[in-house]
């Protein structure tokens, strides 16, 4: 009975994400000193205006106390951020988007970035970024979430992960065979 009651406040929960949240403008992952991590932004802005917006967020939200609120106006934007270890995770949002529903979306992909990496850190991100876009992607796609379930998300990653590794070791072969094939293998002819 408790796992039917889980199951059933789960489906509600994707269901009012998904219906509720309508558009992220863009998401920022950037550590405590201001170093930016990760951006991903789903409306077309120009280079100069991106640099700016990042910079200023990033200035506004660490100039910020950890007791405010999660939430503030920036131009025409609410902006929800929340702070997981040396993270921050800032998404903009229209005016009209629930911040809460917002706050669910940061979590959910720390959550699915956790069961990915492990524990997740900063050095997870610096160092594999390619990964943490491609659980992003899985999650939300032109801004409005795609896939609610980390099961499916997780699912989609591991396929990923074994397509990428059979790729990696066929073209790992592929140029030993032409190595050999040239007589350059390394040993005595």
């Amino acid at each position: 009975k408790q796992w039917y009651q889980r199951r059933v406040r789960a489906i509600n929960t994707n269901y009012f994400i998904q219906s509720n949240l309508r558009m992220i403008q863009y998401m920022l992952l950037f550590s405590r000193q201001g170093k930016l991590r990760l951006q991903k932004w789903y409306n077309p802005i120009g280079m100069k205006d991106k640099r700016r917006t990042t910079r200023e967020l990033i200035t506004l939200i660490l100039s910020r106390k950890p007791k405010m609120c999660s939430f503030l106006e920036y131009r025409d934007q609410k902006v929800v951020y929340k702070r997981y270890a040396s993270l921050f995770f800032c998404v903009a949002i229209g005016p009209e988007d629930n911040e809460l529903l917002t706050l669910e979306v940061i979590h959910r992909y720390v959550e699915l970035l956790d069961k990915y990496f492990g524990s997740v850190c900063e050095l997870d991100i610096i160092f594999n970024f390619e990964k943490a876009y491609f659980v992003l992607d899985e999650l939300l796609i032109a801004g409005e979430v795609q896939e609610t379930s980390k099961k499916s998300v997780l699912k989609a990653i591991a396929a990923q992960d074994m397509l990428q590794d059979e790729t990696e070791s066929k073209t790992g072969l592929d140029e030993m065979a032409d190595k050999k094939k040239l007589g350059l293998s390394g040993g005595l002819p």
